[in-house]
């Protein structure tokens, strides 16, 4: 099993922004490997299916984790306890998927949106990332600030930063 699961977790350990486009049907194990994405887009066909209860199996791959941590306590009990099996539109309302979108416009929102963080600076992107990954173990307004004040210092010297700097700068003289 550890085998198995290992591709879900190199996924989710991935230091670049993933996204999961679902048109159709996520059970199981398909359903992980989406949950181990940083942004689930659902097309209007999609269904989210653990299908652990109905099998009589026992959820893994990090299954109730991932969904606990994406979703509230009654969607996760819903999907995984009771069995409930919910479509692309109410999965994008409960928060397991970021949006719904028709079928035919589904993999152009799910690279719009990849093509956002991959116009992005490579290591900045990494680095929020990380520091969003992080934030699991932050319980406090303090430990945030804490967590993110190292790379937001970093940024300040990064040229994304300061030639946007330069660009204002040049406006304020004209």
């Amino acid at each position: 099993l550890r085998g198995i699961y290992s591709g879900f977790l190199r996924l989710a350990s991935s230091p670049l922004p993933t996204v999961a486009a679902v048109n159709g049907a996520a059970v199981g194990a398909g359903l992980n490997m989406a949950l181990a994405c940083d942004v689930i887009v659902a097309g209007a066909s999609a269904r989210f299916d653990t299908r652990f209860l109905q099998i009589g199996l026992h959820p893994g791959g990090g299954n109730t984790w991932r969904l606990r941590r994406i979703t509230d306590l009654q969607t996760t009990m819903a999907l995984v306890v009771f069995g409930e099996v919910v479509d692309g539109a109410r999965a994008a309302e409960v928060g397991l998927a970021w949006a719904c979108v028709p079928d035919d416009e589904l993999l152009t929102a799910a690279r719009t949106i990849a093509g956002r963080a991959a116009a992005g600076p490579p290591e900045l992107v990494r680095r929020m990332k990380a520091t969003v990954q992080a934030t699991d173990a932050v319980t406090t307004s303090e430990q945030a600030v804490a967590l993110e004040i190292g790379p937001q210092l970093w940024s300040f010297g990064q040229p994304a930063f300061t030639e946007l700097l330069d660009r204002l700068r040049s406006r304020m003289k004209d």
